[in-house]
């Protein structure tokens, strides 16, 4: 038998290793014999950190917790490569993955926490809550006998409790306004679609509009009935709303932009130190070639949203509308293992098709850059967006674009502070505009719920005194702004406000972009067109 001393150096030895079958992993991950591995070289590479892990084992004051150190150690080498590359615990992984994957097992309701406890906005058509009774307005009190209001737990807490596997069961307990006792539901949990596109409708007479939030595995099947809706109410012209859509599957982004390119429209192509180029192409069966198409963008505007505005704006199909783009150039690959952990390794960069990759430079603070965009003027100017004239492309109708650090739009509209006062901020660090609505959806909520069609939803929330309403209530929390301040920022915070009730509708999305948008400098400005 093995003394303690050999089995410690196993087991260090083991976990310097996984270092090495990670690399090996993604090196033969999906490369079949592309690829020659020398192990001996590989290995010799890690010899340094085999020989510290030997002298820690050998030498250190106290036990040490092997599952930790390999832990923490996979997530500090992968965070060095780059800032996309990153080591996933199986919680984590599962979460990322479920996120993306356009479902998930829950009880299918959407709740909002304005007051330290879980209120229900909307309860899923044909999901668990619905069909077990529970009804928008509902305050959730315990899941599984687990109080979970008024003890400021946090809302992804919230969440993970009443998550589940698909036919695992669940109790939960709610306050209904007007009763005095909890009211208790066993629910089966069930398997809860999540939508990529926000909404889609007719911002006019001949103009589509569609917010995308990310790109998920359903997002092709679920854009492709929405654009047929849409084409037959009459649209001859698409407004694809991109913002604060971090990206997603690469694929989907490339069947999007083969909807509206022409055969042999270069999409993007990737390539990488292990990878070679690789081409995607439009293959000329798009369905919407001649549909005229405006993309709005952002700075949260990332990965996939930048492969598809790419592709519109290097090949002359579109005009885009907004700020520059994150900036996310690099393509990560999963590799998965066998505890439920995994990793995204970026293997190759990806290139619009005049040549850019558009991914910013690494820095310290490479998450915080939209706060560097703030301060030296970019949200605000357009003669303030860095270009740089080494990295100049030409698209394919022989405009210049630029490349290394996002995508700059064909048309800048600056971020609109017009609206913004110190009652405005006030009224935002106290929440009071999200807590007013609240109160008036449990006010109004019976005869909300029978409200089906639009016109019904913007004549009831305009018609009911949200303005003076909301001023009141300020009033009541201390907050009274001055004539200046409301005629600045009152309409505005008036619009927002009938938006957020609206969405307290059985139209929900539907209801709450038609109104909030009226007052959307970006929309407007591709409504007006250039």
């Amino acid at each position: 038998m093995k003394d303690r001393k050999d089995r410690i150096w196993d087991i260090v030895r083991l976990c310097a290793w996984v270092v090495v079958i990670i690399m090996l992993s993604v090196l033969i991950y999906k490369t079949d014999t592309r690829h020659k591995i020398r192990v001996d070289n590989t290995a010799a590479n890690w010899n340094k950190m085999l020989l510290v892990l030997q002298n820690v084992d050998d030498n250190y004051v106290d036990d040490i917790d092997y599952k930790s150190v390999t832990e923490k150690t996979l997530s500090d080498i992968l965070r060095s490569l780059d800032p996309h590359s990153v080591y996933l615990p199986p919680k984590d992984l599962k979460k990322a993955d479920e996120s993306l994957s356009g479902e998930f097992g829950g009880i299918g309701i959407e709740f909002n926490v304005p007051n330290d406890t879980a209120i229900v906005a909307n309860v899923i058509s044909k999901g668990p809550s619905q069909k077990a009774g529970i009804c928008s307005g509902d305050r959730i009190i315990k899941v599984d006998g687990e109080v979970i209001a008024g003890v400021k737990m946090p809302q992804d807490s919230m969440v993970a409790r009443m998550r589940g596997p698909k036919g695992s069961k669940v109790d939960i307990d709610v306050k209904r306004l007007g009763d005095t006792v909890l009211i208790p539901f066993k629910l089966t949990r069930a398997t809860i679609p999540v939508k990529s596109i926000d909404v889609a409708y007719m911002i006019n007479d001949t103009t589509g509009y569609i917010k995308l939030s990310k790109f998920q595995r359903t997002t092709y099947k679920e854009f492709m009935p929405a654009m047929d809706s849409l084409r037959r109410q009459g649209m001859r012209k698409l407004i694809f709303d991109l913002r604060e859509n971090l990206g997603g599957y690469l694929d989907q982004a490339a069947l999007l932009s083969n909807e509206f390119l022409e055969t042999g429209d270069e999409i993007v192509y990737m390539e990488g130190k292990h990878r070679k180029r690789e081409d995607l192409k439009a293959d000329g069966k798009g369905l919407y070639k001649d549909m005229a198409l405006d993309v709005l963008i952002d700075d949260e505007s990332a990965s996939s949203s930048e492969i598809f505005t790419g592709a519109m704006q290097d090949n002359d199909r579109a005009t885009i509308y907004g700020r520059r783009s994150f900036g996310k150039g690099l393509v990560q690959e999963p590799v998965y293992f066998s505890d439920g952990s995994g990793i995204r390794l970026t293997v190759a960069r990806y290139y619009t098709p005049s040549g850019r990759c558009i991914q910013k430079p690494y820095s310290d603070d490479y998450m915080m850059d939209v706060v560097k965009r703030y301060e030296h003027g970019e949200m605000t100017s357009a003669d303030s967006i860095p270009v740089n004239d080494s990295l100049k492309f030409t698209t394919k109708g022989g405009r210049t674009v630029y490349g290394g650090g996002g995508i700059i739009p064909d048309v800048f509209v600056p971020i609109d502070t017009t609206a913004v006062s110190d009652f405005y901020i006030a009224c935002n660090r106290k929440n009071l505009l999200f807590k007013y609505v609240m109160a008036t959806a449990d006010k109004y909520r019976a005869r909300m719920a029978s409200m089906g069609d639009l016109k019904t939803v913007e004549n009831f929330v305009r018609g009911i005194g949200m303005s003076d309403g909301f001023l009141a209530y300020a009033k009541m929390n201390g907050l009274t702004p001055t004539s200046e301040e409301w005629e600045k920022s009152g309409p505005v915070m008036t619009v927002y406000l009938e938006a957020m009730l609206a969405r307290y509708t059985p139209l929900d999305d539907d209801a709450f972009y038609p109104i909030l948008l009226t007052e959307d400098n970006v929309v407007k400005a591709a409504l007006k067109g250039k």
